[in-house]
């Protein structure tokens, strides 16, 4: 259910960039959610799909690109993605740190609709 305000937020956010650029419409939103970010990208297009209904993002495509979960190894000064029951890191074995890595959740990009030409944003 917190989906719903986030998505209000990101219409907010892509009918603001066409307004700011006269643009007739959105015809694309480039979201990136991370696995643990606490949002859940189908239930984000449920309600983009109601919300977005008589304004400029009417139609348009959300395309979400999903971030993988990391954990970091201080010894070998990489990341990796974890196994389950485990927090050793393939490299060296020693325990890894949870990172922020996986927890992103940013509009990436809006590609915008003015006239004949189309924008990113």
């Amino acid at each position: 259910m917190h989906e719903y305000p986030i998505t209000e937020q990101i219409i907010r956010i892509a009918t603001s960039a066409a307004q700011v650029h006269n643009a007739e419409r959105v015809t694309l939103i480039r979201l990136v959610v991370g696995e643990q970010s606490g949002f859940v990208g189908d239930s984000i297009q449920m309600y983009f799909d109601i919300l977005a209904e008589g304004t400029p993002c009417q139609g348009a495509s959300l395309d979400i690109e999903y971030i993988k979960t990391q954990w970091f190894c201080p010894k070998c000064d990489s990341f990796y993605i974890r196994q389950p029951m485990s927090f050793t890191c393939p490299q060296c074995g020693q325990d890894g740190l949870p990172s922020d890595k996986g927890k992103e959740f940013y509009v990436k990009d809006i590609e915008i609709e003015t006239g004949s030409d189309q924008c990113v944003q």
